[in-house]
């Protein structure tokens, strides 16, 4: 039997041998075959009545069985899709959210809204059924950008919605802030459009579905990041039916990144057709259909300011931001771009004053939700863009001013003015150990023998950091079988390695080999509590619960063991697996006992959520100016995630959230067209992503300054690159460039781009 494992140790992903072989389980690979098709008509239109529906073509098509449509929906009285997340404005009135329908009654509000369910014994037949079905639609004007929205005498995306206005949401000292303005030196201001975009993860959104007559259970298998809170809201809040006659189970998911965490029309809609027909059903969404029904994000125009004093040193931000929230308020996005840039406008660095304003607005668009980084990676790069062109307007090089203005470490814990308080960091040390691992010094050689060569080079930094989040709703119980421990909680592994993480966590506390222990999720049925997996915070909520249940297994355990050694529980001491009276060599192992008396452990969560892992990021770059392309040729990331399980493992999300940031930096872009609401960018042939020709090899460091927040002094690593990623990236860019008076490019700053600011100066690189 192998050894038990102490917590920081690498060990490879358990869960790998199975991925790697072809034997995962995911959601489509697992429908049996024998569930008929069911295929969602959705409108080609962002903004339309729908003046009727014909059906009778399709439904006389071969193999239909049903259609459903907005009437039927109604009939059955399902409810909305409700959003578990709220912002209030300053009057503390709630944002507006309008019902938010499975399937729209009257009028579709994005391209892409269910205007009807066809269900089929083939996808075949349901395609050819769609093909006869016949929608007449009413077009009305649409709105795209938050400008066209807010505009005066602007189509409504809701009609009782006025101005299209879903929340006007501040945050922070408005008079502090105007003051600490006034005083200033110095003022540097800029404005950012941080563009929409879309997680296109290896495996897309599916569902399947059975049908027991007997106990008149659905249950529903889908790809999710938790079954437990679309589980409360389906039955409570849409389908109105009791939780034992629901089941959802979520197996293995090939990426998450935050979309696969709201409640979805799909998965609701299957689950209560096949309550109707007494049927199993699957769907599975192809490319384009999850362009236009999966949450997008990250679509955020800001003005931010940084004030200055004579020495450079930092005494407010100011920040005014249109967010665009898309035709509906989906479960978690009231609070991503708001709440999101709030935790993070600070920085690593001692700003006294902040102040944020933002307009949020429906537009024709399609719903935005969390993606990885959650309103975070936007506005750091709004921030370190910030503190690059201030350091250049008052003449210090960007490393100089960050240096000037790193929280300390006796700063910690730090109350930001944006309202969070940083858990414990040591931003110095972060700060020069980055600096040594991309060796700074030798950055002007390097720079000359790229201009040898024709190209531009550029340094970027990016000192960023992540505030975690989550649903704390975790209960854990470990079972103590006679082979093995079965720990089974609330959190749902999307990619991340939990049942290799949390097997360290209890093999550490239990002194238990990892190939001992078994890992479960995604079951309602026999996991009723859970909050699902978001917010970098799953190790947090999971395993904190984890070892705390296996305090409580310790515990029961003990009284067991003197039972059955025959003394009394004080003389009981647990250690190696094995439960031994004091200062003798009578002893009983953990299995043993359990094939005696099989007993478990269990808890809930009682720490806190909140953690601030922080990271400082440099970036490399060439730029090629008669082309406009650039080549990333280092990366160096340093980041303190606080504790860590596995190095190898937390190795992983740091290089997956550095790729995800490049990106978002370079390349990637949800393009709308802002008169007719169509997507243009709804496949991979539109819609870039990066690729390994892309990346450089990263050199990637952490230290460890354990958060007071929890009993295992863990943060989360998930979100926190790709959140620093972006600002490192452009700055990079824009240090390349700046001899050309190129001043800033958005995002995504791709070659056209670049080119551009190169041949038409620098006005024109402000406007780009």
């Amino acid at each position: 039997m192998n050894a038990p494992l102490k917590l920081g140790r690498s060990i490879a992903r358990r869960e790998d041998r199975r991925f790697l072989t072809g034997q995962g389980r995911y959601t489509d690979d697992t429908a049996p075959d024998g569930a008929l098709a069911v295929l969602f008509v959705r409108s080609p239109h962002a903004h339309a009545r729908i003046a009727g529906i014909d059906k009778d073509a399709a439904l006389a098509s071969p193999g239909v069985i049903a259609i459903y449509t907005a009437q039927d929906t109604a009939a059955d009285k399902l409810g909305h899709l409700p959003a578990i997340s709220e912002i209030k404005d300053e009057a503390g009135n709630r944002h507006r959210e309008p019902p938010h329908l499975p399937m729209p009654v009257g009028k579709v509000r994005h391209v892409g809204d269910i205007v009807a369910m066809i269900v089929a014994d083939t996808l075949d037949q349901a395609r050819d059924a769609a093909d006869a079905l016949v929608v007449d639609y009413e077009e009305l004007p649409a709105v795209v950008t938050v400008a066209q929205a807010l505009a005066p005498g602007a189509a409504l995306v809701h009609d009782d919605v006025p101005g299209n206005l879903m929340c006007r949401w501040a945050r922070g000292d408005a008079v502090a802030t105007e003051a600490a303005f006034a005083s200033a030196a110095h003022v540097s201001t800029l404005t950012i459009r941080s563009p929409r975009q879309i997680v296109h993860y290896m495996e897309t959104r599916a569902a399947w579905s059975a049908y027991d007559a007997s106990s008149d259970l659905v249950t529903v298998t889908f790809g999710s990041q938790g079954v437990q809170i679309p589980h409360r809201l389906m039955c409570e809040r849409v389908l109105n039916v009791a939780k034992d006659r629901l089941r959802l189970v979520t197996e293995d998911v090939g990426g998450g990144f935050g979309p696969k965490y709201p409640i979805y029309a799909e998965p609701t809609l299957i689950a209560w057709a096949t309550r109707k027909l007494g049927r199993g059903l699957r769907w599975a969404a192809d490319r384009t259909e999850l362009a236009q029904a999966d949450s997008h994000s990250r679509d955020l125009v800001a003005t931010g300011e940084l004030a200055l004093d004579a020495d450079g040193r930092f005494l407010a931000v100011r920040v005014k931001a249109e967010a665009n929230y898309g035709a509906y308020v989906s479960m978690f996005a009231p609070s991503i771009a708001t709440t999101g840039m709030a935790k993070v406008i600070s920085g690593l660095y001692r700003i006294p004053a902040i102040r944020l304003d933002f307009d949020c607005a429906f537009t024709n668009t399609v719903p935005v939700d969390a993606i990885r980084g959650a309103g975070k990676p936007e506005a750091l790069f709004l921030l370190e863009r910030l503190v690059d062109i201030a350091a250049h307007e008052t003449g210090h090089t960007p490393i100089e001013l960050r240096r000037l203005n790193l929280l300390q470490p006796g700063d910690m814990p730090y109350k930001a003015a944006s309202g969070y308080t940083y858990d414990a960091a040591d931003c110095p040390r972060l700060f020069e150990t980055a600096m040594r691992q991309a060796d700074v010094t030798g950055f002007e050689a390097r720079r000359s023998a790229s201009e040898a060569a024709g190209k531009r080079r550029g340094l970027g930094l990016s000192c960023h950091l992540h505030g975690t989040g989550g649903m704390a709703d975790e209960h854990v119980v470990v079972q103590v079988t006679p082979n093995r421990l079965v720990a089974s909680l609330g959190t749902q592994s999307q990619g991340q390695g939990h049942e290799t993480v949390f097997a360290q966590v209890l093999s550490a506390a239990l002194g238990v080999a990892v190939e001992r222990i078994e890992i479960r999720q995604g079951d309602t049925l026999s996991i009723p509590h859970g909050g699902g997996t978001g917010g970098s915070s799953s190790t947090i909520i999971s395993g904190t619960t984890l070892k705390r249940a296996a305090d409580v297994v310790i515990q029961r355990g003990r009284d067991l063991a003197a039972e059955r050694l025959e003394a009394a529980p004080a003389d009981i001491a647990y250690r190696d697996g094995a439960f031994e009276v004091v200062g003798t060599d009578r002893r009983v192992g953990l299995f043993e006992l359990a094939a005696w008396k099989p007993f478990d452990g269990d808890a809930v969560f009682a720490d806190k959520i909140e953690s601030f892992p922080t990271g400082v990021m440099i970036c490399e770059v060439e730029v090629d100016p008669d082309t406009g392309a650039t080549r990333i040729d280092r990366f160096t990331a340093v980041a303190d995630a606080g504790v860590v399980v596995n190095p190898r493992l937390l190795e992983g999300q740091m290089c997956g959230g550095i790729v995800h940031g490049l990106g978002n930096a370079l390349m990637e872009e949800a393009v709308y067209d802002e008169e007719t609401g169509q997507l243009l960018s709804g496949t991979l042939m539109d819609y870039a992503l990066p690729r390994a020709e892309d990346v450089p090899d990263l050199c990637i460091a952490t230290i460890a300054t354990a958060s007071p927040n929890n009993i295992l002094g863990m943060k989360g690593i998930g979100e926190l690159p790709t959140n620093g990623a972006p600002a490192a990236l452009g700055n990079a860019i824009l240090d390349a460039l700046r001899s050309l008076g190129v001043r800033h490019i958005d995002m995504p700053i791709t070659a056209q781009k670049v080119w551009q600011a190169t041949r038409r100066g620098p006005r024109l690189a402000r406007m780009i």
